[in-house]
């Protein structure tokens, strides 16, 4: 199986397999290369319906030079808890922002949320923040800003008077309530057209039906997070040696 990076030829077969429909799994095998390489390309580099190759093989570069220009002494990233590959899990970050960003979230408040997700303590300082990424403070101040008026995180400071930014197991229960509530709104607003546009009209019955559907969503994602609330407070089982 050949390693080290992707190719632009592999690439533009990467993007022909994705126009023809072909599962990673598949595109993997025809380019010998593990299933997982495939993915972490594809959603790192606009997701399957956006993907191009030429795009993608510049993109790779540049994080390549910038990665190259930060190697010197002071800036090295933190060393990986746990044995933990740090090129698999700085690839792994680039994923996960992706899909955040692809989801609708700006681009430094998903590197923010992504950096604070991937801290086994949840908690970073702005200048820890700042340092890992690689930005200046003040991109951080108004990432945190942004997800701190949306709930996604949480400031308290420490016994150093330092704020520090969390993330708490919470905080998706709440995104999929705030979410089931706009989702039922859309269904009001739908019904207030039946009266309008005449009961028993094409367009009455149209957004009655849009009602109809958009509160069965809204309800089955509100019962949907209730029922599954627990699971993210699950913490991992332990064996009787203590690993996890």
């Amino acid at each position: 199986m050949p390693g080290g990076r992707l190719t632009q030829q592999e690439r533009r077969q990467i993007a022909l397999g994705l126009a023809d429909g072909l599962a990673y799994a598949e595109i993997a095998r025809g380019l010998d290369r593990p299933t997982s390489t495939i993915t972490r390309e594809v959603m790192r580099n606009g997701g399957p319906t956006a993907y191009r190759a030429d795009v993608a093989h510049r993109a790779t570069e540049r994080r390549a030079r910038r990665r190259g220009q930060a190697a010197h002494p002071g800036s090295e990233a933190p060393p990986q808890a746990h044995g933990r590959d740090a090129e698999a899990v700085r690839e792994y970050e680039e994923v996960f922002t992706t899909v955040l960003v692809q989801s609708g979230l700006a681009r430094m408040m998903s590197r923010v949320l992504v950096c604070l997700y991937t801290t086994d303590a949840g908690s970073l300082t702005a200048s820890d923040l700042a340092r890992r990424l690689q930005v200046s403070p003040a991109s951080v101040s108004k990432a945190i800003a942004f997800l701190e008026s949306q709930g996604l995180v949480r400031r308290e400071r420490d016994e150093r008077r330092r704020e520090r930014y969390f993330v708490d197991d919470d905080v998706w229960y709440q995104s999929m309530m705030a979410s089931a509530r706009s989702t039922a709104h859309l269904g009001d607003v739908a019904r207030q057209g039946v009266d309008v546009l005449g009961a028993g009209t094409p367009a009455a019955t149209r957004l009655e039906n849009i009602g109809r559907f958009v509160d069965f969503v809204s309800e089955s994602i509100a019962r949907a997070a209730e029922q599954a609330r627990e699971v993210l407070h699950t913490k991992p089982e332990s064996t009787p040696d203590g690993t996890a």
